[in-house]
């Protein structure tokens, strides 16, 4: 835990240093206002003790200073002042505790605990916030990027590659007769083939590239700054991924195949993405010669 104490009395200064120095706190120290909230500007301390009286800048200009750029980290005020008004200005104007000069090594240490379980529970907050974040835009099963995720990232993309004139391609794959493996291996074996899918698409492209669980047992690639040229060369790399070798199962060894679709936007003109997803979808499920292929829409 790194705290910054702004402090320009010497004793008090000595005093709550040494306090935070046998707790095994990093302490950085400053007498004056302006450097303590450069400090705080600069570094990303995990707890501030600021004094009210300060030379250069009062300790309520760095208290507020310190709310418009950061919320989250707790400042601890000292102060002399011990009145009810005086108490409830500093909350407003973002304190999250405060101790009244003089105080004593115990009272410091308790105030050090406030501190530190309002780090965890925004810690803990954070963490939250994330799960959400991460469950609302990925598939629950593969952990990949999920539908609604994919189409906001892709619209993104193409208005940058139309933008900087270069081209994206789209690979929409379809797990060929993925409903054979769920009724003769069950669904268990059926999630495992999915999820070893995910896994080898995600390691084929590119640390900037999109993967996505498009819906059921189809899987959209975006491959992004991508030469018309090579397009079709990375999706028959990528369909081989799936051709070469089975996929190891709790229950044995899966042979599976997918099929691909390749959409690069410097074929698709005025046409809405919606549109050609749509088209390809639909030429995904027509009866093919060969159990696996690539197939370039335009």
């Amino acid at each position: 835990m790194r705290i910054l104490l702004v402090e320009d009395e010497p004793k008090v200064a000595g005093f709550v240093r040494r306090g935070l120095t046998a707790e095994r706190y990093a302490v950085d120290v400053s007498a004056d206002g302006k450097e303590g909230w450069e400090l705080a500007e600069a570094y990303p301390y995990d707890l501030i003790i600021l004094d009210l009286m300060l030379p250069t800048l009062e300790g309520k200009e760095v208290l507020q200073r310190i709310r418009k750029k950061n919320t989250s980290v707790p400042v601890l005020i000292l102060t002399a002042r011990d009145t009810v008004d005086d108490k409830v200005r500093l909350f407003e104007m973002g304190a999250d505790d405060y101790l009244t000069k003089p105080f004593n090594a115990e009272e410091l240490r308790a105030r050090l605990r406030v501190g530190e379980r309002i780090l965890l529970l925004e810690d803990r907050l954070v963490e939250a916030r994330e799960n959400m974040r991460f469950r609302a835009t990925h598939d629950a099963l593969t952990s990949l990027l999920n539908r609604g995720a994919i189409m906001d990232l892709l619209g993104r993309e193409l208005h940058r590659s139309q933008r900087e004139k270069k081209s994206t391609a789209i690979l929409l794959g379809d797990v060929d007769h993925f409903k054979r493996v769920n009724d003769t291996r069950g669904h268990i074996v059926g999630d495992e083939v999915l999820i070893e899918i995910a896994a080898r698409l995600l390691g084929a492209v590119r640390s900037y590239d999109f993967v996505a669980r498009f819906g059921g047992e189809e899987f959209l690639v975006v491959l992004n700054n991508c030469d018309p040229a090579f397009g079709p060369n990375r999706g028959e790399e990528i369909r081989k991924l799936f051709s070469c070798r089975p996929i190891h199962t709790a229950k044995g060894p899966v042979a599976v195949t997918m099929s691909f679709g390749l959409l690069q936007s410097a074929d698709w003109g005025p046409k809405p993405l919606e549109h050609l997803l749509q088209k390809a979808q639909i030429r995904q499920r027509r009866p093919q010669k060969t159990a696996t292929s690539l197939r370039h829409y335009s």
